[in-house]
């Protein structure tokens, strides 16, 4: 019998038999985030139902490569409906839209090219200037286990992750943000699930928000993410840097890169939030 991991569980999708374009789902209390779902969560779950839209036939295309969503109002514990459409089907790629529909309104808007990261000429031909994020090995980061109770309450997608943070981003922890706009950490599920390409889509948006380095720790919600997929991760833990050059007006960028254990940028992302300060929160 084939394990089935808490991460595939609860993005598992049920098609409708007299509509396959209508999948139903359960969000769950436990990928919450102080008011809402995780926006990383809400992108593997549309990112999972159209690799089931997209995926099919002999040109079937199941890996994201370029997934972009606009988070329309907050997605709370509970079912959901999500709706897909393709919009082209080509040789080598495919390009398809999802909403995420709760209590008959619109959570997430999604459109998204897939294809098969391992079915081209190039595949796992990865070349970038960029360096992977310079940190201590997990056993030597801070886990989430150590944040306040009071925290974790609020937080309890921190159970569903095992996440360790570089020490040297973490001073706004105890009140001493850097000012820099950084914060990175590594990243694994506790069950042993190894990453994949729809983990990915989680990964980008795993992180504290950078507006912490900040000195402003009031909520962050996104409001557009976009996250390309480079290449198909390889197992063990996955290393995440996020990271902001502006802060103005209330609103935020937040750049984030993965990168595997074989040292690969595997995924990149950019999101857009309104960051909201601590009297407001």
């Amino acid at each position: 019998m084939t394990e089935t991991y808490g991460f595939d569980r609860e993005t598992a999708l049920t098609p409708r038999p007299d509509d396959p374009s209508l999948h139903d789902a359960e969000l769950h209390e436990g990928w919450r985030i102080g008011m809402g779902i995780n926006g990383g969560l809400l992108l593997a779950l549309a990112g999972r139902a159209l690799a089931a839209e997209l995926g099919g036939g002999e040109r079937g295309h199941r890996d994201p490569f370029s997934i972009s969503a606009y988070y329309l109002s907050t997605s709370r514990p509970g079912p959901v409906t999500v709706r897909t459409e393709t919009l082209r089907r080509g040789r080598t790629v495919s390009t398809g839209t999802a909403s995420v529909l709760q209590d008959g309104e619109e959570r997430l808007r999604a459109i998204a090219t897939y294809g098969d990261l391992d079915g081209h000429d190039h595949a796992g031909d990865v070349r970038t200037s960029a360096t992977p994020p310079q940190m201590p090995p997990p056993e030597q980061c801070v886990g989430t286990d150590m944040a306040p109770p009071d925290f974790l309450k609020i937080s309890p997608m921190l159970e569903r992750i095992e996440l360790r943070l570089d020490p040297g981003t973490v001073g706004w922890a105890v009140g001493a943000p850097s000012g820099r706009g950084l914060i990175q950490g590594w990243l694994r599920l506790p069950d042993g699930r190894e990453p994949d390409p729809l983990m990915l889509l989680l990964a980008v948006d795993a992180l504290p928000p950078v507006s912490f380095d900040l000195g402003i720790r009031g909520w962050a919600p996104t409001l557009e993410l976009t996250a390309h997929v480079r290449a198909r991760p390889a197992p063990g833990w996955l290393r995440l840097k996020h990271s902001t050059r502006n802060f103005a007006d209330g609103y935020m960028e937040e750049d984030a890169e993965v990168w595997d254990s074989a040292g690969r940028l595997v995924a990149q992302s950019r999101q857009l939030a309104r960051v909201r300060l601590q009297e407001d929160a």
